[in-house]
């Protein structure tokens, strides 16, 4: 067969393995480039398949030739006499079972003694548009407690803004007991009424109007509020410009300005964080529950004291457990509050988006089937592109983190006005 006829891809890929292996071979320039590339891949260290596998595919495509999708290939001298093992033979590799392999730096949480099993949660498959069953496991926990007095320091050094929300507050709380007038059946007889009825009545001739009793309905809210924590490693991360402060450190005083607003207001709080080491372990830290009192318990403090981050954001997991213990909470309305710092990720998933559109689907989950009303505070600046596919409208960006302890209780009032 004429070699002009043929795919010279095989012939290429060899002289390529050659000049890769021991480099003292003649290569074209374009080959030269890439041995360099991957001498210099070598030097810095252990490498890893898919930075050879990047490589490789920038090769293919800065070589690629007309002939190279022709059906008949050149074998003529392509055998490349290596040593092979063939230890990687027989290792069969499905999608997701990449996640099994050890992390060399994220090492696997212990779990708690006396832990409950974990509960099962579907994911949603891009790559099918379905859901994946029982795909991820998410772990029930008491956050450990550490020392309530800091929270209280925080609460004092934030004295300036609780006094702000204060006044907000005081718009919002409930006043007490309603008297309706005019009504058709009561507890009381309402004078004004009556005397205003007999008066209609002598005057027009017509029937007297029997709405002349008064009753009293307590004004009240009826609201449940879980109050959700990112708690991935980067909430650990130093505030740029301000000094001894993390997102972590002003996420505290935050939580603690915004528990006290709740408490004040009579509302049902459940506060909890959360953060994920692969889909195996979804990690949620209840850190206050909906039967504790912010201010007479001290236990919630103490365990807001001992937060701290670590690991990803597998977002939709957390979205559904949350979803499901408020669902349980008798209100009129209930209220999902999400507080996090940057997109939904985890180790062991590649791309972005699925994430992502998995929280989406987490999110319409919870309006559609339990009635729960979903907003998520973000202080990344760069949140709007996802959170908005994530949330929708029901969103609200910080840009600036130092200002996280007054906004969140303001973004609270907002929504509940």
């Amino acid at each position: 067969m004429d070699a002009q006829a043929q795919s010279a891809l095989r012939v290429r890929l060899t002289r390529l393995s050659r000049a890769l292996l021991w480099g003292d071979l003649e290569a074209d320039t374009e080959q030269a480039g890439f041995i360099t590339r991957f001498q210099a891949a070598l030097a810095e260290g252990e490498s890893s398949t898919r930075e050879m596998a990047e490589m490789a595919l920038a090769w293919a495509a800065r070589t690629r030739q007309q002939s190279d999708q022709r059906a008949a290939v050149a074998f003529a001298d392509t055998h490349v006499p290596w040593r092979d093992d063939n230890r990687h033979l027989w290792t069969f590799i499905e999608d997701g079972d990449e996640e099994d392999q050890p992390q060399r730096t994220r090492p696997q949480a212990p779990p708690q003694a006396g832990g409950l099993p974990p509960r099962h949660y579907p994911e949603w498959d891009p790559s099918s548009q379905h859901m994946r069953p029982d795909w991820v496991c998410v772990f029930d926990g008491l956050q450990p407690a550490g020392d309530a007095t800091q929270i209280d320091r925080l609460l004092a050094e934030h004295s300036a803004t609780s006094k702000h929300l204060q006044r907000l507050l005081d718009a919002l709380k409930p006043q007490g007991r309603q008297r309706l007038r005019q009504q058709a059946q009561g507890t009381e007889l309402d004078v004004d009424a009556a005397l205003r009825a007999v008066v209609d009545a002598r005057a027009s001739g017509h029937t007297l109007d029997e709405r002349v009793y008064s009753s009293h309905q307590r004004q009240g809210r009826n609201m449940a509020v879980l109050l959700l924590l990112d708690l991935s490693a980067s909430v650990n991360d130093a505030v740029p410009g301000v000094e001894g402060q993390t997102v972590l450190s002003l996420t505290r005083a935050a939580v603690a300005l915004l528990a006290q607003a709740i408490q004040t207001l009579g509302d049902q709080l459940a506060i909890a964080g959360f953060h994920s080491n692969t889909r195996h372990e979804v990690r949620y830290w209840h850190i206050k529950g909906f039967g504790e009192h912010w201010q007479a318990d001290s236990a919630p403090k103490a365990r807001l004291a001992a937060v701290q981050g670590a690991y990803s954001t597998r977002m939709g997991a957390a979205l559904r457990h949350a979803g499901h213990l408020l669902s349980g909470r008798r209100a009129d309305k209930r209220l999902l509050l999400v507080l996090t710092d940057g997109q939904p990720a985890d180790v062991d998933s590649n791309d972005p988006m699925d994430l992502i559109d998995d929280a989406a689907h987490a999110v319409r989950e919870l309006r559609d089937q339990a009635s729960i009303y979903t907003h998520c505070v973000s202080v990344d600046a760069q949140a709007d592109d996802y959170v908005q596919r994530i949330f929708g409208a029901r969103y609200s960006v910080i840009d600036r983190v130092e200002q996280l302890p007054r906004r969140l209780p303001e973004i609270f009032v907002a929504l509940t006005r």
